[in-house]
């Protein structure tokens, strides 16, 4: 029934196993996405029925340009290469192979859900972790939720868990049958004690900033219930579960001193933002290269900048990890791509949020069927443009925001304008009636 989806399952699923202590990089998942590439041409060259429109075409391939004229200018004709193939699968091949592989509303969904179940697990694995200190090292204690991605990559968890909360709030915000809301509402509580162990920062202000602006999009009555729901569910949480540690108070305080009182963490992520800006200025138009940061980085960062970051934990030995990103997706690309770079990027994911954002209200003005995907459409993407503030691509879980940009471009490029003809073909209520009664 969902079999043009199924391979797209698996990429998240298999983000659902254990990975190597101490692996970064590419893992399985990557792997069967480059399959589900390869699957979508192949259904491509036999059925020849679901071509791209033009506007999607301008709206996903423009990355390439930017991506080809930083990849020539790389330091060598490898890191070019390897640069290129990693920024094309992310951001331009599989958000493609989802887009084309997904026929409906329907299968929309299920891929929605299956974020919801992947969350569900990690965070599941996540809580177990800082129940027993098994899990990564934060403040001298294992205690830090990362489910099975590890100390190495401490944002994997907390980024699948807020995927997988945004979705279920997306899906209890739709008007989806009654069961289906509600089984959504309560993963979507459920799914905010993994996020909170997690201690990521990045992930909590981008899930707070997400949720407001999905919970304003559905309705201002929906927004003052679920508003209130939260504060209950809070109120349970911190008193009747004494979630609200010590720890986790001080790492949501220090949100607030990132100026003030900043620790390391912050200094460093200061000090590579400054050392990204300045690689900009000196090469403006096309920067150093893809993959060009880490060769550029001590002659442009500050004394401040740290050896490395320690990790240890979930299974891993002590390590310390090298600091070779901004951890700022944007200064990243405007490091290594430049203006153009930034520009052809940047500009495709503003593209697909106008889109999205126009063809929810288009739904909502209609209150035509497709609510809940839009509402995941926009959520997602709208989550990862913030987290990018303070991350990149890299690790494991980097496969899933190809498919989260999937997600979004079918929506934006193909659901939403399924649905505008939709309307533009379905009588109005009052012409409806009148047709009926002659």
């Amino acid at each position: 029934m969902f079999a043009p989806v199924l391979p797209v399952i698996a990429v998240i699923a298999l983000l659902g196993l254990p990975l190597t202590p101490g692996a970064g990089g590419a893992g399985p998942a990557d792997a069967v996405s480059g399959l589900v590439v390869l699957y979508c041409g192949i259904r491509l060259l036999r059925d020849r029925n679901r071509p791209l429109t033009p506007t999607a075409v301008a709206v996903m391939g423009l990355p390439v340009l930017g991506l080809s004229i930083a990849a020539m200018g790389a330091s060598s004709p490898g890191a070019g290469l390897s640069g290129l193939g990693r920024y094309l699968q992310i951001f331009v091949l599989v958000p493609a192979a989802v887009v084309l592989l997904i026929r409906d509303r329907r299968d929309f969904r299920v891929l929605a859900w299956s974020f919801v179940s992947l969350a569900l697990w990690q965070g599941a694995i996540g809580v177990k972790q800082y129940v027993t200190a098994t899990g990564a090292s934060y403040q001298g204690e294992d205690i830090r939720a990362v489910g099975t991605f590890g100390p190495t990559d401490v944002m994997g968890m907390a980024t699948v868990v807020s995927f997988g909360l945004i979705c279920a709030l997306a899906l209890a915000l739709g008007r989806n049958d009654v069961r289906q809301r509600a089984v959504a509402t309560c993963c979507a509580f459920a799914l905010l004690v993994p996020l909170a162990l997690s201690f990521s920062r990045g992930a909590w202000i981008a899930t707070a900033a997400t949720c407001a602006v999905l919970l304003a999009l559905a309705g201002l009555r929906r927004a003052l219930k679920a508003a209130a729901a939260v504060t209950a569910a809070g109120i349970v949480l911190v008193g009747g579960f004494g979630v609200g540690t010590a720890m986790l108070q001080e790492r949501i305080d220090s949100i607030t001193q990132v100026t003030d009182a900043p620790d390391q963490s912050v200094i460093d992520r200061y000090t590579m933002w400054a050392a990204a800006t300045a690689m900009w200025r000196e090469h403006p138009l096309t920067g150093v290269g893809l993959k060009g940061f880490p060769e550029h980085r001590d002659g442009n960062a500050s004394l401040a900048l740290s050896s490395g970051s320690d990790t240890e934990g979930a299974g891993a030995a002590f390590l310390k990890q090298p600091l070779l990103s901004p951890h700022n997706m944007y200064l990243l690309v405007l490091s290594e791509q430049g203006l153009i770079g930034l520009v052809t990027l940047a500009g495709s994911w503003l593209a697909l949020l106008v889109c999205a954002l126009r063809g929810l209200f288009r739904v909502h003005r209609t209150e035509l069927p497709g609510l809940d995907c839009a509402l995941v459409s926009t959520g997602l993407l709208t989550w990862q443009l913030i987290d990018f503030v303070y991350a990149d691509i890299g690790g494991p879980s980097t496969v899933l925001t190809a498919v989260v940009f999937g997600l979004a471009a079918w929506w934006s490029l193909v659901g939403a304008t399924a649905e505008a003809r939709s309307a533009a073909t379905t009588p109005a209520p009052a012409t409806a009636e009148r047709a009926m009664s002659q």
